[in-house]
This record gives structure tokens, C-alpha cells and sequence, in this order.
């Protein structure tokens, strides 16, 4: 379990992207991050059935902390860097750490010249949506997408300053 100093060596450190030898914390992570969903939804949280071995290989996947204690899936489609997965560790919710993530990445999005962010939740996760509402998605659908009840959001990404 991270502790203070876990979460603050984690914001002093560089976002890394993942190597395969992370691929088991990766996993271990996710699962421990979606498991306060698993009693409200009917089935295991999609995030937390994924392997996340091809992203890794790909370079979509971000880790911080040493341990790692959160990760970051970005993909870019089109205009747009698509956020896959936030994942933080549970003794590190609410410490800021998911707020550092997401500011990665619309650095990384703008970096790579796009113009908006995207991504998606489960539509019983309201607490991921009213977090994502606050730094400033909007929701632009909902549909059932692979058996799950998912909304989507996105951001414009304003021109560097």
C-alpha cells in the first residue's frame, strides 16, 4: 500500500511509458483500482479484464511511482488522444495523482498536435464522470458497447499558450 511519500515520489518522478516487465503490476493495479465498482455492476469492469501487454508494446501505456502506484492508457485516433484507462491505486485516490495523469495527458496530446481528448466510463462509475465533468469533458453519448453501459466524454484541447 502506498503511503505519503509513495504518492509524493510518484509526482517528483517523470511519467514513464510502461515496459513489459511492469505488465503484472499494470494488471495487479487495474484490478485493484476497479474493484469498488465490482458490487454495483453485473460483471467485472472492463478495464480490469484487459491485457494490457499490446498497449505496452505499442507505447500507449504511462506508469508513475516505484512502485508504480498509477497508470495512464493513451491512444491517439484521428484528432484525437483517446484516454483508454486512469487507473490509481487505491491508498493513492484522492491524493492528487489521477489529476497529474490527466494533465499528462493533454500535454502528451498536445505534443503530438492534437486537438481534443477523449475517453469513456462505465455509466455506474457517476463518480468518474463528475470528475471528468470538473476538469472540463463533456459527455457526448452513451450506448452499450461489448455488454457494458458506457458513457463518452470529450475535451477541446485550447492552442498552446
Amino acid at each position: 500500500m502506498p503511503g505519503a511519500s509513495e504518492v509524493a515520489a510518484a509526482r517528483a518522478d517523470r511519467i514513464r511509458l510502461a515496459e513489459q516487465a511492469d505488465l503484472p503490476r499494470v494488471h495487479e493495479l487495474t484490478v485493484a483500482a476497479y474493484a469498488r465498482y465490482q458490487d454495483r455492476m453485473d460483471r467485472t469492469p472492463r478495464p480490469a479484464l484487459t491485457d494490457h501487454g499490446p498497449a505496452i508494446t505499442a507505447a500507449h501505456v504511462w506508469v508513475t511511482g516505484a512502485p508504480i502506484i498509477g497508470l495512464i492508457v493513451l491512444i491517439p485516433v484521428d484528432d484525437a488522444m483517446l484516454i483508454e484507462n486512469v487507473a490509481v491505486d487505491p491508498a493513492a485516490q484522492g491524493t492528487g495523482l489521477g489529476r497529474l495523469l490527466l494533465e499528462f495527458a493533454e500535454e502528451h496530446a498536445r505534443a503530438a498536435g492534437l486537438s481534443r481528448l477523449k475517453l469513456y466510463t462505465n455509466e455506474l462509475m457517476t463518480e468518474n464522470q463528475a470528475i471528468y465533468a470538473r476538469f472540463g469533458y463533456r459527455e457526448t453519448a452513451r450506448r452499450t458497447d461489448q455488454g457494458y453501459r458506457v458513457v463518452f466524454m470529450e475535451k477541446p484541447l485550447p492552442p498552446a499558450r
